[in-house]
């Protein structure tokens, strides 16, 4: 026996109005920008290293400013999934002569933390 026309309309109108108010909410994945940089690796950074040693262990960095050459950003952000809090790490190394002289760091995670599926790949 076919559904009535009305019966449609009114299950399709029901299924957008439960869809509206949160009911179903689609699934947000985690998304990850820059260079996650464990505590592990920024504690074999240390000040005296040249810019290739210290790109060996921590990658290339994120920020390179054409205006000061000797300073790098490493930066990282993540968005956990279906979440809205921003996790934000940032690290400042600072060369002269390319000798590092200065590291500005945030607390690093432990390397456990490391994302899902994401691998550490040297330059």
């Amino acid at each position: 026996m076919p559904v009535p026309r009305h019966l449609r309309v009114i299950a399709l109108a029901l299924a957008f109005l439960l869809g509206g108010c949160g009911f179903f909410s689609p699934y947000r994945m985690e998304i990850q920008q820059g260079n996650f940089i464990s505590r592990e690796l920024m504690s074999q950074v240390k000040v005296g290293m040249t810019k290739d040693q210290v790109r060996a262990i921590l990658g290339t960095p994120l920020v390179t400013d054409i205006f000061h050459a000797d300073r790098w950003d490493y930066v990282f952000t993540r968005t956990a999934v279906n979440s809205t809090q921003l996790e934000a790490r940032k690290a400042s190394l600072l060369f002269k002569e390319n000798v590092l002289r200065n590291i500005e760091a945030d607390l690093m995670p432990p390397e456990s933390e490391r994302p899902r599926g994401q691998v550490l790949i040297r330059p």
